[in-house]
């Protein structure tokens, strides 16, 4: 299997992207190894098949590439591109550990015989500090994306977002993968980084998978105890120890110099500290404005020995961990409030932060990361997303030896793996199964493969119980679609909800003529084109049902011969489903069955009719359970 990586490219030395014991690069590929700034033919391999770069849009705007912000060639300065290479395909190599030695054992990406296509279309921003991102130019996607297809790549693992939801005629990542579709090449997207707010998500469109961040089992403690003895449980990956037990514990909001706005007084953002009021101390800083290495970075500016990192309320109990510059922590929104309630309490108030340790087993996990955008979908509300979820908090990947763990200016260390968290990160957690259910099903269309992950993923966590948000509420299919991926489950779905290419033209015949117009312009158009909600997808949401509403799915037999399966639903308050027949029996492989669902609203008084509500229907015949999301709201 092919899987073409976007964005920042490839730190080619790396040991994740060893060719050895690797056979010969497939006859089908097509692709080049485009030399470079720094790069060479050489630095491709049985591994890395090719590697091109496209700078055509971004040097229109900016002039020529700063040599000392990024590289004119496929190698990687920043860092996220090596990192979600090797999280979708890296090879397994051991005793690997972060900076501080956490997290040590064996890295592997998803797909770890997979190939690798590196397809550079990103660039660090002219005069910014790589922390800040990078910019992406439609020109060199959509370039980048057509050299892909034609390459002869199988998957497209894209870690790349929009500020905001697009519609699909300017949507460049979903014209492109549509291009995809036609090939059967499927693409796999970030669901983007802006929540918890609602009505966030980037790549939308139906033909691609989104994915949203979750948790993983494992954990980094260190603990902040207080003067009074009570510890607060926090977690970091920071590899520097305080000198001595206890320090002088003091809230940003106390030591700023005059002029700091009140909102922002606890944000230790830069400039704002006054180094003769912490100079030796701990300071507490609260999540909210600013980066937050960059709060770090100014505590330190300031003498502070130590930081502890409070999140907000938006935040919860998610706990971003960062190799930050000097001792740290970060400690939730309820440990925060603790914090700062002894620090009122006392007048010399003082804490220590213990040295950090890795936990694996921990528990609760999966639960959803507050970074993870999502829906509704607000650009097609009939259409659920994102469609499903995958870690990508505190991720562990290889890392690009020309940046630093953090990517800050004031940061000189050197690293071969590093943390990072990011819908970027669940992204090629997704693609990697992906390629192994390609490489399992090499028949499958890319609508099959999306369907047995999304039909097959677990909905409850480490402790038997539904996955919750960084809160500690219980999550819905408007953060993790139809749920946290299981990509063993996958291989053998049962049924699975096919769809074609042509299928998707005329779904665009509905919700997006302009973007029809542009990919097939002599496609034809019914006169009275079929509702977007009876495209045949494993999921399916209705905004305002105020009255019947029948949606159309059919399904594929992938499992067994002689089966037959049940219809059963979790339907959202207020709301009726059914299903008819209600039994579907196969006899045979690939036996196609379609049946109608009826949602029709209750008309109970007692149920809320503001927002959306969310349930779950599944096909099982006692062996497989195929199992959908709907999201409903009430008018």
């Amino acid at each position: 299997m092919m899987i073409s990586i976007w964005f920042s490219c490839v730190w080619p030395e790396s040991p994740s992207f060893s060719d050895e014991g690797m056979g010969p690069i497939p006859k089908s590929w097509k692709g080049i190894c485009q030399e470079g700034i720094a790069f060479n033919s050489s630095h491709c391999n049985k591994k890395i098949i090719g590697a091109r770069y496209y700078v055509k849009g971004f040097e229109s705007q900016f002039g020529s590439v700063n040599a000392t912000e990024d590289y004119l060639s496929p190698r990687d300065m920043d860092g996220h591109g090596t990192h979600t290479a090797s999280t979708a395909a890296g090879r397994q190599v051991s005793n690997v550990a972060a900076l501080g030695g956490f997290a040590k054992g064996t890295a592997s990406g998803g797909a770890p015989l997979a190939r690798l296509a590196i397809y550079k279309a990103c660039w660090a921003i002219p005069n910014q500090p790589k922390a800040d991102g990078n910019t992406c130019f439609a020109e060199d996607m959509l370039a980048a994306m057509d050299d892909a297809i034609a390459d002869g790549v199988d998957i497209l693992s894209v870690s790349i977002v929009t500020p905001e939801p697009l519609p699909y005629h300017q949507d460049t990542i979903g014209l492109g993968a549509l291009h995809a579709a036609k090939r059967n090449i499927l693409v796999v997207c970030s669901a983007g980084n802006n929540g918890p707010a609602p009505g966030t998500l980037s790549n939308p469109a139906p033909w691609l998978i989104t994915v949203g961040a979750s948790s993983l089992d494992r954990a980094f403690f260190a603990p902040v105890i207080l003067g009074n003895g009570l510890e607060i449980i926090g977690q970091s990956v920071a590899p520097y120890k305080l000198k001595k037990d206890k320090y002088p514990l003091v809230y940003a909001g106390d030591v700023v110099v005059p002029g700091v706005p009140q909102n922002i007084t606890g944000q230790c953002l830069p400039g704002s500290l006054e180094p003769d009021k912490v100079k030796g101390k701990i300071v507490v800083c609260t999540r909210g404005v600013g980066l937050r290495v960059g709060k770090g970075i100014e505590v330190k500016r300031a003498a502070g020995v130590g930081f502890i990192l409070a999140n907000s309320q938006t935040n919860g109990n998610e706990l971003s961990c960062d190799v930050h510059l000097l001792p740290a922590t970060a400690v939730t929104y309820d440990g925060g409030i603790k914090i700062l309630e002894y620090i009122n309490s006392t007048k010399n108030p003082i804490a220590m932060i213990s040295p950090a340790r890795t936990v694996l087993h921990y528990k609760p996990a999966p639960f959803m990361a507050g970074f993870t955008s999502q829906g509704p979908n607000v650009v097609d509300p009939n259409i659920l997303k994102p469609d499903i979820t995958a870690p990508g908090l505190n991720i562990l990947a290889a890392w690009s030896e020309a940046s630093s763990p953090t990517k800050f200016p004031e940061d000189h260390r050197s690293v071969k793996y590093n943390f990072f968290s990011g819908t970027s990160m669940s992204c090629p957690h997704v693609s990697g199964a992906a390629a192994l259910l390609r490489a399992i099903h090499p028949d499958w269309s890319i609508a099959a493969i999306k369907s047995a992950l999304m039909t097959t993923t677990r909905i409850t966590n480490n402790f038997g119980k539904p996955i919750t948000d960084a809160a500690g509420n219980i999550a819905a299919p408007f953060q993790f679609g139809s749920g946290h991926f299981r990509p063993i489950r996958a291989a053998d779905p049962g049924l699975i909800y096919d769809s074609s290419y042509d299928d998707y033209l005329l779904y665009l015949c509905s919700v997006g003529p302009k973007a029809l117009n542009d990919i097939n312009p002599t496609f034809k158009c019914p006169d009275e084109p079929p509702s977007s909600v009876n495209l045949n997808y494993p999921s399916f949401a209705i905004p305002n049902l105020n009255g019947t509403v029948i949606i159309t799915r059919t399904v594929t037999n992938v499992g067994r011969c002689n089966r037959k399966y049940f219809f059963k639903a979790k339907p959202p308050p207020g709301v009726r489903v059914k299903a008819s027949p209600s039994t579907l029996y196969f006899d045979q492989i690939g036996q196609k069955k379609s049946f109608n669902i009826t949602v029709s609203p209750r008309n109970n008084p007692t149920v809320g009719k503001s927002g959306y509500g969310f349930g779950w229907y599944t096909w099982t015949d006692g062996y497989y359970r195929v199992r959908s999301p709907m999201a409903v709201s009430l008018p």
